[in-house]
């Protein structure tokens, strides 16, 4: 069994291994990491419907308002699922309008004006650079021709970063994702496939490690006697690779139950939730629907981060958000404020991504997450959302001002999450920071590879 766990154990420890350096030691620095719009310094002249009656659109999904390159613009999601960009002043038209901003969001987030553009797709699939872990999607690559070979990704929908890679970290990512994520098992056989192979080869592990660990144990007594003997003998020490190797075992076994236990309920979990992709949430707005201007929110310019429309409950509202955070709606026909109006539409966002689930009889509590934190990670990258608990312990994470949902965290699922990180990534040592904590697991890492060297050495030996 343990020849069987051998390769996998050298390939997951020497991934570990290497994850401080990709995630935090050569981490790549950029200048930004979050885009704060300077407010405009005058009004647009022309409102949204002016702007959409000019442009014959007569329904669209959704609009944002912005500035760049000396200008504010409508961003208007088309029922084509494409960003068209509108000047707010002249409502002419910005030819290649998204690729123009998402150059200009690279441009800001790495601080970097002079070097060229060396490429710029729209990216709506992930893939060994730009991982599930990422979750916006689309967005676009943008590579810089600099010596690092930068790239950026970019999501102009919400004017955020996806993440970012120079040549090291993508090497480390390449390295990471066939070594310890194994995906060349799903070129291979699919998700699923790989998922069940893995969890095998981590029940071989449990097995091998039980069984030394029962060997151990039972003939403790017996290995004592024979080093003493051997002692009092003045005998050579030919089996010292067997007893660094039981004596190591002993002390890592405890590490290595902890990557094992966590590892596979990791594992049963995906197998467990395995199933149609999660359904997406989308609207059409009819242009007739926007009565009063969007220029007379009853907010001043200064505060306003953006403004989208939304349709739910028979209604459409403006969903203005604001440089503190705080979402507000207005009615798009009568211009009156909806009262919470946040958390009403996260219940109804909510309600409709969980309404094949069996319904739950109770009150449910609604929160705002403005930070990151054990159950809601920063893995999920969408802030700020609302939380939605209903009486089952089930939380729903919904990001109101793109209506998607963000997570869902059942119980099997915010246990799975709480090993995940405490077991395999060691946050239990987040007091000590994240340096120390990154050593701790390379140490644990580093233990379990020894200790299955030295196995493979005593087995060679034997023969």
């Amino acid at each position: 069994m343990g020849l069987t766990a051998l390769i996998p154990v050298i390939m997951w420890t020497l991934s570990g291994l290497s994850h401080p350096f990709m995630s935090n030691w050569f981490r790549p620095v950029i200048a930004l990491e979050v885009y704060k719009p300077a407010p405009a310094k005058t009004k647009p002249a022309l409102s949204i419907q002016q702007v959409l009656a000019q442009n014959s659109i007569s329904t669209f999904i959704n609009f944002g308002q912005l500035n760049f390159s000396k200008d504010t613009y409508y961003q208007v999601l088309g029922t084509d699922s494409l960003y068209n960009y509108y000047s707010a002043n002249t409502g002419k038209v910005l030819p290649d309008g998204d690729k123009l901003y998402a150059t200009y969001l690279a441009r800001y987030f790495t601080q970097d004006t002079t070097s060229k553009i060396k490429s710029i797709s729209l990216q709506k699939t992930f893939d060994g650079h730009y991982q599930p872990i990422n979750h916006l999607l689309p967005v676009w690559k943008v590579t810089f021709d600099r010596a690092d070979g930068m790239d950026v990704y970019i999501e102009t929908g919400q004017s955020r970063m996806g993440t970012f890679n120079n040549h090291t970290r993508k090497a480390m990512l390449t390295v990471f994702e066939q070594l310890h994520t194994w995906e060349f098992l799903v070129a291979i056989g699919g998700d699923q496939f790989r998922n069940v192979v893995m969890l095998i080869i981590v029940g071989v592990m449990f097995l091998s490690l039980l069984s030394g660990l029962t060997i151990y144990g039972l003939f403790w007594k017996k290995f004592k006697t024979a080093t003493q003997n051997r002692r009092a003998d003045k005998r050579k020490d030919t089996r010292f690779v067997h007893r660094f190797h039981r004596q190591i075992g002993l002390i890592v076994s405890f590490v290595m139950l902890t990557f094992i236990i966590s590892g596979a309920f990791h594992l049963i979990v995906k197998l467990h939730n395995a199933g149609p992709a999660q359904k997406a949430y989308t609207q059409q707005i009819s242009s007739k629907d926007l009565t009063v201007s969007n220029l007379v929110v009853p907010l001043a310019d200064s505060l306003i981060k953006n403004i989208n429309v939304v349709k739910f409950n028979d209604s459409v509202y403006y969903q203005v958000s604001d440089i503190k955070k705080n979402v507000s709606y207005f009615n798009t026909i009568t211009g009156t404020q909806l009262t919470d109006g946040d958390t009403q539409y996260a219940s109804y966002l909510s309600d409709l991504y969980r309404s094949s689930e069996a319904q739950v009889k109770g009150k449910t509590t609604i929160t705002q997450i403005r930070q990151f934190d054990n159950e809601y990670g920063f893995i999920n990258k969408r802030l700020p959302v609302q939380k939605v608990s209903y009486p089952n312990g089930e939380n729903w994470y919904i990001e109101t001002t793109t209506s998607q949902l963000a997570t869902k965290v059942a119980g099997i699922d915010r246990a799975e999450g709480l090993s995940f990180i405490f077991l395999h990534k060691y946050f239990g040592m987040s007091w000590a920071g994240k340096n120390i904590r990154d050593i701790v697991s390379m140490l644990a890492a580093l233990g379990v590879l020894v200790v299955s060297l030295f196995g493979f050495a005593a087995f060679i030996k034997n023969k």
